[in-house]
């Protein structure tokens, strides 16, 4: 698990300090239209993403950033760990999940021939559009988790996140910021254009849709319901594990090792959040 975990933080690690040394409108460029972050994406990777053949027995997580996907990702990486476990008799952690970046449009444009290696299910999560992502997702009916949350609370934690991230623009107030991310100038676009490309594939039996709120509600029954969508049966002990080990503070806790330098600013507060103006 270490040697995996190290993969990704030293990306996340080497993104921002990259960054650190660039001028705030170098930060971003325009792919089709909507920017991305220079440190972590690149037309070479988009342009190498578009021949990506996915697997019918993929898994893939898709939201908007700041809805809730760092969270999302350890629920499903522990379920598809409990998968494994049953099918093919592993014990303690999987690795596979981290052997590439788990984001598909963040890396280098050859992982995805490395990614051709990499065991079934392969576990992915994507910030991306529909009509962005390679059409064999679609056409193979790959199982697709949306993550969906609360606009305001979006923007809120979008502001906080750009303010401490190095790859991304900085803001000195929240009207700025607001005024980016209504005119999709903000990373990954404009996030009700996400929402409306979505929504045109959110009746597929094989994409669930869930809500932040809701699993924040009840995270077991949560877990439950994805479980059940990805055909994963759990014991009670399972669940329970499974539970615990998604709880913002346990995650927070483990921030540092899970997700390097940019791992306290991921786990800021793990709640509904106000901007205070000033």
């Amino acid at each position: 698990m270490e040697k995996s975990r190290k993969k990704f933080t030293d990306l996340v690690d080497k993104a921002t300090a990259e960054a650190s040394s660039m001028r705030r409108e170098e930060l971003l460029f325009s792919y089709n239209g909507i920017l991305y972050p220079v440190t972590f994406c690149s037309p070479e990777t988009f342009r190498a993403l578009e021949s990506f053949e996915a697997r019918s027995d993929d898994i893939i997580l898709a939201g908007y950033p700041k809805s809730g996907t760092n969270w999302l990702t350890q629920i499903l990486t522990d379920l598809v760990t409990v998968s494994q476990k049953k099918t093919q008799d592993r014990e303690g952690i999987a690795n596979y999940e981290l052997e590439e970046f788990p984001y598909l449009e963040v890396g280098d444009a050859e992982k995805y021939e490395r990614m051709t290696k990499l065991p079934s299910p392969r576990f992915m999560v994507t910030h991306l559009r529909p009509e962005n992502l390679p059409k064999s997702i679609f056409k193979n009916k790959v199982k697709i988790l949306l993550l969906i949350r609360n606009p305001k609370d979006v923007a809120t934690s979008y502001y906080h996140f750009s303010n401490g991230l190095a790859s991304a623009p900085s803001y000195e107030t929240w009207d700025d910021f607001f005024t980016d991310f209504m005119s999709k100038k903000v990373a990954w676009g404009c996030y009700f254009e996400y929402l409306s490309q979505w929504n045109k594939y959110a009746d597929e039996e094989n994409i669930m849709t869930i809500t932040y709120e809701e699993l924040k509600e009840n995270r077991l029954l949560g877990v439950k319901k994805i479980a059940a969508f990805l055909e994963i049966s759990l014991t009670e002990e399972e669940l329970q594990l499974v539970v615990e080990r998604s709880s913002f503070q346990a995650m927070k806790k483990n921030s540092q090792k899970t997700h390097g330098a940019i791992g306290d600013i991921l786990f800021r507060k793990g709640r509904k959040l106000q901007v205070v103006q000033r």
